[in-house]
């Protein structure tokens, strides 16, 4: 077993989270809490593999909430207290030792992938060093609700994790322990062992989901992060198209063939729909237009479907960390009418951005007789399109 492992702790009841189950299985969006904790690691470079630690009673619970890790992590049943779950899963390491371990808890899923890389490194040269936020607020001291002294912050770091030690060194550490069970983190073990611990710094976005209004913050958190824990930010792309008629029998619009008198001409299918809502997702990235990545005078594109050219920009928003959030789509034509197929132009766009059909809508209007779509020349489509990007891609 070379290189490094990580250790994730999920043995834990969540007493104080109020829940019919341990929180760690609690759904955080579409995902279990200690699912979205193990795709920081199954997702970083460095990391090897990764062993949870859970408790004998729920690794069915495990498997039900975490499908996508059932057969790529290895499991050790946890104890009695944190401190006995920990040396139970690093000593199931033991007949195959890796270098390094970095132990993290379930419920902290915010973890940025810059933190992971700065203690592996530690680990790496000899060190123990954890992840820790410096105090920034005011502490009192109070055993009765009432003040009885401030507390100097100066110098005051709060404990997080993971926490990162060469393997052989913890393992020891926790074996020198085993005598006692009040130890409230790895690196109280470690120091009670003789070994100095560095500190390296991480954000207060690295909270630990102990109590329902944290579940609250973390809904809010996951709907501005990347996987990374890194924040995202908005942008916003308009795309607008026109395309004339031809002698045909259908249009195809938003991805569906709808039947008509004639069809709309161009290069590929010509569907306007898709095409302004492509140039609205490449504008949102600041990519061009759907010219400059499917130029007409390519005969590749001659007659082609147009809903490769819009997965072509949604697979550019998810290779740039990003996610589509919403997109709006108004056709604009005399004829035909869009009413009857506007749920079908709406589950096919949202099939093709890979996104539910509430976030997608489709409008249509006329032009009051006036221009060359009122004279039923052609047709117009405006699109407008919302994502997300990590705010730090730069």
């Amino acid at each position: 077993m070379p290189g490094i492992w990580a250790v994730i702790v999920a043995a834990g009841r969540g007493r104080r989270f109020g829940s019919p189950f341990p929180k760690q299985y609690t759904l955080l969006g579409q995902e279990s809490i200690l699912s979205l904790t193990l795709n920081k690691f199954s997702r970083h470079r460095l990391i090897d593999g990764i062993l949870v630690v859970v408790h004998p009673e729920d690794i069915e619970l495990f498997h039900q909430s975490c499908p996508d890790f059932s057969a790529s992590v290895r499991l050790a049943t946890g104890g009695d207290t944190r401190q006995e779950s920990v040396f139970n899963g690093l000593k199931a390491l033991e007949q195959d030792p890796p270098s390094s371990v970095l132990i993290h808890d379930a419920a902290r899923p915010f973890i940025k992938a810059d933190v992971i890389t700065r203690l592996i490194e530690k680990a790496a040269s000899g060190e123990a060093s954890i992840a820790a936020t410096p105090v920034v607020d005011s502490l009192k001291f109070s055993t009765g609700m009432i003040i009885e002294k401030n507390v100097n912050r100066d110098g005051l770091w709060q404990a997080q994790t993971p926490q990162a030690f060469p393997y052989e060194m913890i393992l020891s550490a926790h074996r020198q322990a085993s005598d006692r069970n009040d130890f409230t983190d790895d690196a109280a073990v470690a120091e009670y062992a003789g070994h100095p611990i560095s500190l390296v710094e991480s954000g207060r976005e690295n909270i630990k989901i102990t109590t329902p209004d944290d579940l609250i913050l973390a809904k809010n958190m996951i709907k501005q992060t990347d996987t990374n824990g890194y924040l995202m930010e908005s942008r916003t792309g308009l795309g607008y198209d026109v395309h004339s008629f031809e002698e045909g029998d259908h249009v195809t619009l938003c991805g569906v063939d709808v039947p008509h008198s004639r069809k709309l001409k161009g290069h590929s299918d010509a569907d306007v729909g898709l095409h302004a809502l492509t140039d609205a997702l490449l504008g949102a990235l600041c990519e061009g237009d759907i010219g400059s990545h499917f130029p007409p005078s390519d005969q590749q594109w001659k007659g082609a479907r147009s809903d490769q050219f819009l997965i072509f920009a949604r697979d550019r928003v998810k290779a740039r960390g990003g996610k589509i959030i919403h997109v709006d789509v108004t056709l604009v034509c005399e004829r035909p009418k869009i009413g009857p197929h506007r749920e079908a132009m709406t589950e096919k766009m949202a099939e093709i951005l890979s996104i539910p059909p509430s976030r997608v809508s489709i409008k249509a209007t006329t032009s009051e007789r006036l221009g060359f779509t009122g004279r039923e020349e052609g047709i117009a489509a405006q699109a407008v399109a919302t994502i997300q990007l990590p705010a730090n891609e730069e």
